[in-house]
Parts: structure tokens; C-alpha cells; sequence
């Protein structure tokens, strides 16, 4: 044998009854009016609290002197602000740290996909150097005086200079 119960019919209508489509505003400006009418209308929340913070909150309010209520929208207000600054604070961090990281990404793509400095170059001719410059493939500095290899290319204009250890040595 079973037991039904019987639901109310209020219940069975409440669950039962579509929900009413939101009507959409005629223009921009009739949604910010619906907005800001909105946000003037206080509503009722109604929760469930530990009697100790019951009595807390009650102690606190009587101490300030304000209703409870006011005391609860006001801690509430607050906290969903600082949650908003946190949150805030969060996000740029985390696109500030994405940026340095895509940054970083870039440079290292940069160098991975760097040409190769000797490309190009046909033959090597010793020569001592009049100025100061730097080795094309490893950047060691080299100084005015100090011994060198010129690589030749086919590039008007294009002078690489290259360290005596990054000569390429024959197979």
C-alpha cells in the first residue's frame, strides 16, 4: 500500500505557472531610467543566522545606535565593494602578468627565430681592427688592435666582424 500526499493547490499553481517573459525596454534610455528605478526600490532578503551572531549584530547596532537592518545593508554594501576592488586589484594584476608574459614569449621567439649571423657570408679574410666592435655570433667585445676575421658577403655595406673562435672550422 502506498501513501500520497497531497500537494496544496497554491503550491501546484506556483510551480506550475510559466514565468513571464521580461519585456524589453524601447531604448537605451528607458533601460537606464528602468535601471536607476530599480536600484531605488528596496527589497526584503530574508536569511538564517547563528543566534550568536544574532546577538552580536543586535550589540554592535545598539552600540552605534542605528536599526539592525542598517547595520546589515550597510556591512553588506561594504563588502561587496572591497569584493569589487579585490577583484579588480586581481584582474589587472593577472592582465598585467599576461602582458609580461606575452612579452616574454615574443623575445624568446625573436631570438629562437634569429637568423643565423654568418648567413650569407662566403669567406672569411683576417684583419686587425681600427674600432672597437662586437663578434657577430657570440657578441664578445672586440677591441681596437685585436686580431679578427672579416666574413665577405655580397651585401653592399654589410661588415661582420667574428672572433677568432667563432670562425666556422672545415669539416
Amino acid at each position: 500500500m502506498t501513501h500520497k500526499t497531497k500537494t496544496p493547490k497554491h503550491e501546484k499553481e506556483r510551480h506550475e505557472r510559466p514565468a513571464k517573459p521580461a519585456e524589453e525596454p524601447a531604448t537605451a534610455e528607458a533601460a537606464t531610467d528602468e535601471r536607476r528605478e530599480r536600484e531605488k526600490k528596496e527589497r526584503v532578503l530574508h536569511t538564517r543566522v547563528p543566534a550568536v551572531l544574532e546577538e552580536e549584530l543586535k550589540r554592535f547596532a545598539d552600540n552605534l545606535r542605528v536599526p539592525v537592518s542598517n547595520l546589515i545593508r550597510t556591512i553588506l554594501e561594504d563588502a561587496v565593494q572591497v569584493a569589487d576592488r579585490a577583484t579588480d586589484r586581481v584582474e589587472r594584476g593577472l592582465l598585467s602578468t599576461a602582458a609580461a608574459l606575452d612579452e616574454e614569449r615574443r623575445k624568446l621567439r625573436d631570438r629562437v627565430a634569429r637568423r643565423d649571423p654568418l648567413e650569407g657570408v662566403y669567406a672569411f679574410q683576417p684583419a686587425t681592427l681600427a674600432v672597437a666592435t662586437e663578434c657577430a655570433r657570440c657578441g664578445r667585445a672586440l677591441g681596437a688592435g685585436e686580431k679578427a676575421q672579416l666574413g665577405l658577403t655580397d651585401s653592399p655595406g654589410r661588415r661582420v666582424f667574428v672572433c677568432p673562435g667563432c670562425v666556422p672550422k672545415a669539416p
